[in-house]
């Protein structure tokens, strides 16, 4: 009788002896890293009661402010759009400073300095510096989320051009044409898909964060969660959350439309 083999993936670590190893390692890594962090249990059980009665304070949702909600709605898609339009701006030329195939040495060197430092802090950590700079309101919201547009987009169109098909590029140039007319007929039609894609999605980011922002005074709904939860008005905020949770879902359908429309 034959025998009959299957065909099974490999595995990452073949010496089986190994494989165990790491992964008593790992789990006896976890053990220690809960013990490390000194979890008061005790705390927990009572927060545990207020937890049960936040959530029955919670319900039923109050709508009977939709003026104030709308109000903050609205903002957030003001800060959205308009991060994300001068961030798409912004981003044209860092990302081609920042294309090694393009630009100069130097040039191409600050210009990745300024992407990673952009990249580096967290759209919160950005907006609580813009906060303490122009105070409470949305223009610290927009400020972040343009600093968070022009530094993902730009990575993103730096990358894709230094990936894209040189050929045509050469062609171009050989025509003696100068740098705008190579972008232009060159750059610009292997780009703008792939631009225009990332850019939707960063228009459906910034809807998202902009609901974050708020919660360290940068506007937005974000802004009136943060106040209505500091006043311990949570059927209010249950609301509001309902409301972030359906502008986000918005948002998302929205951003899948047009990426379908552009492929």
């Amino acid at each position: 009788m034959n025998d009959v083999r299957t065909w099974q993936p490999p595995r990452l670590i073949g010496n089986r002896i190994y494989r165990n190893g790491l992964v008593l390692l790992v789990a006896a890594y976890v053990v220690w890293s809960l013990g490390s962090m000194e979890i008061d249990w005790a705390r927990i059980a009572r927060g545990l009661p207020r937890a049960a009665d936040i959530l029955d304070r919670m319900f039923p949702p109050n709508f009977g402010r939709w003026q104030l909600l709308m109000r903050g709605v609205i903002e957030s898609v003001q800060m959205a759009l308009a991060a994300s339009f001068f961030g798409m701006l912004l981003a044209i030329p860092l990302g081609l400073c920042a294309a090694s195939n393009l630009a100069p040495r130097p040039v191409y060197l600050v210009a990745r300095a300024i992407l990673a430092l952009t990249r580096t802090f967290h759209e919160v950590i950005v907006a609580i510096f813009f906060v303490k700079i122009f105070g409470f309101g949305p223009l610290a919201g927009v400020l972040t989320l343009i600093v968070a547009s022009l530094s993902f987009i730009g990575k993103m169109l730096a990358e894709d051009i230094e990936n894209m098909n040189m050929g045509s590029v050469e062609a171009v140039r050989a025509t003696g044409a100068s740098f705008p007319r190579l972008l232009v007929y060159a750059i610009t039609p292997q780009m703008l898909p792939r631009y225009l894609g990332v850019s939707i999605y960063r228009l459906d980011a910034n809807l998202r964060h902009s609901t974050v922002v708020g919660i360290v005074g940068a506007g937005g709904i974000g802004q009136t969660l943060a106040a209505s939860f500091s006043r311990y008005d949570y059927d209010f905020s249950l609301a509001i959350l309902l409301t972030i949770i359906f502008l986000v879902f918005l948002g998302e359908f929205f951003s899948t439309w047009v990426r379908a429309k552009l492929r």
